[in-house]
């Protein structure tokens, strides 16, 4: 395929985990850079337009834009993102037989929670996502029930750990999606953990994490309408990620891409 036409094909992606869009992005760029090197940076902005709250399209095109070989970054993050240990690292940091939160289906989560029998999943539904996580954990033998939407507040009071996965990360917070501000707050107020499970490539460097910001402030929605949003760093006890459980304002700073000027701009 074309590394444009294969572009094309990423850019339409939706509702696809963050980690699988940018490994997905990672082969057609490492085309384009070998096949016309000028059209590098108008493609990772026109990615980042069309999935603007994917913190490991930001890390991807940041790192190929800013490192000296570009086809060796964008191999490189493919790898990374394909052999990330952020699962494990949950597993082996939960304590045993606990009651915990998740909302909706976070990939990297589940991944953790498959490799525990023991853990008993409240799932906050969230776009029939939700639902359909319960299904395949009872089909594994695990313990799981749905709560509706309304219901994330009191499900955050009885759970021993409340676990958001972050789609995009940075030194003030998590980009999660809706229901997990609630409960973390909740959590939060009840003196339950809070764990932000933030997988490869999902924090990013200030200024690049302010310029997604940026970019969703002047989409025009109301923070109630939009399909993410902010849990303040305050509301987390800590952070799983690739490099293990970390304190929250270590986790949150544990960026491994340059802030790559580039990408400040839209795509013409």
């Amino acid at each position: 395929m074309h590394p444009i036409e294969h572009l094309r094909y990423v850019a339409r992606a939706t509702g696809a985990d963050p980690a699988a869009v940018a490994a997905e992005a990672a082969d057609a760029l490492v085309q384009m850079a070998r096949m016309q090197p000028a059209g590098l940076v108008p493609a990772c902005r026109r990615l980042i337009d069309r999935h603007l709250v994917a913190g490991p399209v930001w890390w991807l095109s940041a790192k190929m834009l800013r490192e000296e070989d570009p086809v060796v970054a964008g191999r490189q993050a493919a790898q990374a993102l394909e052999g990330d240990p952020t699962g494990r690292h949950l597993a082996d940091a939960l304590p045993d037989s606990p009651t915990a939160v998740v909302i909706g289906w976070p990939d990297v989560v589940t991944d953790a929670l498959r490799r525990r029998g023991d853990v008993e999943v409240l799932v906050v539904e969230w776009r029939s996502e939700g639902a359909q996580l319960v299904h395949r954990l009872r089909d594994r033998d695990h313990e799981a029930q749905l709560v509706l939407e309304s219901g994330v507040g009191p499900a955050a009071v009885v759970a021993d750990v409340v676990l958001i996965e972050a789609l995009a990360a940075g030194p003030a917070g998590v980009l999660a999606v809706p229901g997990s501000l609630a409960a973390a707050a909740v959590a939060a107020h009840q003196q339950v953990p809070v764990w932000a499970v933030t997988g490869v490539g999902r924090v990013l460097p200030g200024p690049l994490w302010d310029a997604m910001l940026a970019r969703l402030d002047a989409s025009g929605e109301e923070p109630w309408e939009r399909s993410v949003e902010v849990v303040p760093a305050d509301l987390i006890s800590q952070v799983v990620g690739p490099d293990g459980v970390q304190e929250t304002g270590e986790g949150l700073l544990n960026a491994t891409c340059p802030a790559a000027p580039e990408l400040f701009r839209v795509a013409g």
